[in-house]
């Protein structure tokens, strides 16, 4: 990193901190080490309401530092694309504030969002691929509208794993033939995990006060925790799904990523609510809440939590950091209970079935209608597009899950139909369910997942664990929130619970949150591994 530049950046952040004062307190006091950058929304707000900030200043500042730390620096290489009209909407936004016309909490703040969510503006929503490169959405995806008519600012995309991971089984999180290799701030030689891997580096960096994450299984949650974050990923439904690039509609949903349980409950609050062009969401009708208003300090006094010791057991090290944090829970008021999930290891092959059932269609849908004039319009496009262009798409895995997809038949067929319905059997009824209910639960808590691992093209990913599928598979509501960490590198603890819980999660967490207040921001370190070393060899 040119050092000067980096310095730089900290200190036209530092300056305008150290310049304003809020309610008669130094903003340094309230914003921390992180600054204007690394400060929450209502922070933010709080500055801007005062008139120590602008949004296009704000914006104008986060811009600055992704040129530093994403594109020179360490190079994280998060964001795929930044949009040429951020700075035109920042001004926008403070001529409504100017004339007391206020969106909402949002209003104002920058927003990343990762390029599988359509916009119908001057950027290309791509999942990554060359295939779809330059290519523009005909219209904005539904959460992107409720996000502008909220008055965020979307300043650009982030990386992912190309088709969100859904392309070989032996590819490398945070790749894609089109963005590169997303690195993780917390170690420039560890995964970010994805496949939302550009919005847990971006939003850790402070590249953005949030990110939009999606999940099928695993992708919020997964990066979040490793990124030192909190994620939610929403019950299937609360959430709408259309305008994204899809794996699966039975299970896939956007969700928050950000740096406080507050700013991801502010951002689900936005993002939530009914879409007429997505069955699933008249399901959720009436279901959003005001979701600031469940941040409860007392939030964990009184509940029972099960504690799914089948997710421990394959980290030494994490299994303590999650165990000090259960010490913590039971501090806060909470009732533990040893819960163990049952059936978990009776949908892992009928997930993967339906998975690649509903790619091959659903991802023929985007394309037509979001996408019409993109040069594939179908799986075997791809896929054709994909050997065409082999010395970079194909340079370091190859697209297995893409051609076992293509060989699929259509929703209609028997195969399709039993296994989603053993998913919803074992995930929900005897798996989720069945375990609230036999122990009057409100939630279950486990690790989210290991630390961060070793970047290798040549074996691909080698996760350590992860407890995303039980709640992905049911399409129930999964937060993580920072728990410590293991050699310097973060961990999480997840809160699930029942479809639809997800104001009682969001008020476990932040009490969980606030009692510990584990994050810790980036340094950037080339490696955490030649500490270890050093610390065994001595």
């Amino acid at each position: 990193m040119d050092r000067r530049d980096f310095v730089g950046i900290g200190l036209a952040a530092g300056a305008m901190a150290g310049t304003a004062r809020v309610q008669g307190a130094p903003l340094s006091s309230k914003l921390g080490n992180g600054g204007i950058l690394d400060a929450g929304v209502l922070q933010q707000q709080e500055l801007m309401q005062a008139g120590k900030l602008t949004s296009h200043a704000l914006t104008s500042l986060y811009l600055a530092r992704i040129k530093v730390i994403d594109q020179a620096g360490p190079r994280l290489n998060a964001i795929i694309e930044i949009n040429p009209e951020a700075l035109k909407i920042a001004l926008d936004m403070d001529r409504e504030r100017g004339l007391k016309k206020l969106r909402g909490p949002l209003h104002g703040i920058p927003v990343l969002l990762k390029d599988n969510i359509a916009t119908a503006d001057r950027m290309s929503t791509t999942a990554g691929s060359l295939a779809l490169a330059g290519v523009r959405a005909t219209r904005d995806a539904h959460v992107v509208r409720l996000l502008r008519a909220a008055g965020a600012i979307i300043i650009g995309k982030t990386n992912l794993s190309e088709w969100a991971n859904m392309r070989s089984t032996h590819a490398v999180s945070g790749w894609s033939g089109r963005g590169g290799l997303t690195l993780n701030p917390y170690a420039l030689d560890r995964n970010c995990s994805g496949s939302s891997s550009g919005s847990g580096a971006a939003v850790a960096a402070g590249l953005a006060t949030l990110a939009v994450g999606t999940e099928t299984d695993g992708s919020i949650v997964s990066p979040a925790s490793i990124c030192g974050l909190v994620g939610i990923k929403p019950t299937l439904g609360l959430v709408s799904r259309s305008g994204i690039i899809p794996i699966a509609h039975s299970q896939d949903t956007a969700g928050p990523m950000a740096r406080s349980v507050a700013d991801a409950a502010l951002m689900l609050a936005a993002m939530a609510g009914f879409d007429p062009s997505d069955a699933a969401t008249e399901g959720g009708a009436g279901q959003a809440r005001d979701y600031g208003a469940a941040l409860d300090r007392q939030g964990l006094r009184g509940k029972r939590i099960g504690v799914a010791r089948n997710f421990f057991g394959r980290h030494p090290a994490l299994d303590a950091v999650i165990e000090t944090a259960l010490l913590v829970l039971k501090e806060q008021g909470a009732e533990l209970i040893d819960a163990d999930l049952p059936n978990i290891g009776k949908y892992g092959d009928s997930e993967t079935e339906v998975l690649l059932h509903e790619f091959k269609a659903d991802l023929a849908a985007y394309l037509k209608q979001y996408a019409p004039h993109a040069p594939v319009a179908n799986m075997a496009d791809v896929i054709a597009f994909n050997q065409r262009h082999g010395s970079t798409e194909l340079q370091y895995f190859g697209q297995e899950y893409l051609e076992r997809a293509q060989a699929k038949d259509g929703l209609d067929s028997q195969v399709y139909r039993d296994a989603l319905a053993n998913n919803h059997r074992y995930a929900r009824e005897e798996g989720i369910d069945q375990v609230l209910r036999e122990h009057a639960l409100d939630a279950l808590v486990a690790p989210t997942g290991g630390p961060a691992w070793l970047t290798d093209f040549i074996n691909g990913d080698h996760f350590g664990g992860s407890f995303s599928s039980p709640a992905a598979v049911a399409g129930y509501p999964h937060i993580t929130v920072p728990a410590g960490h293991v050699h310097g590198l973060p961990v999480g603890l997840s809160f699930v619970g029942a479809a639809y819980s997800e104001a009682p999660l969001i008020g476990m967490a932040y009490a969980f949150e606030q009692a510990t207040l584990h994050r810790r921001a980036p340094q950037f370190p080339p490696s955490v591994s030649l500490v270890v070393n050093k610390n065994v060899s001595a």
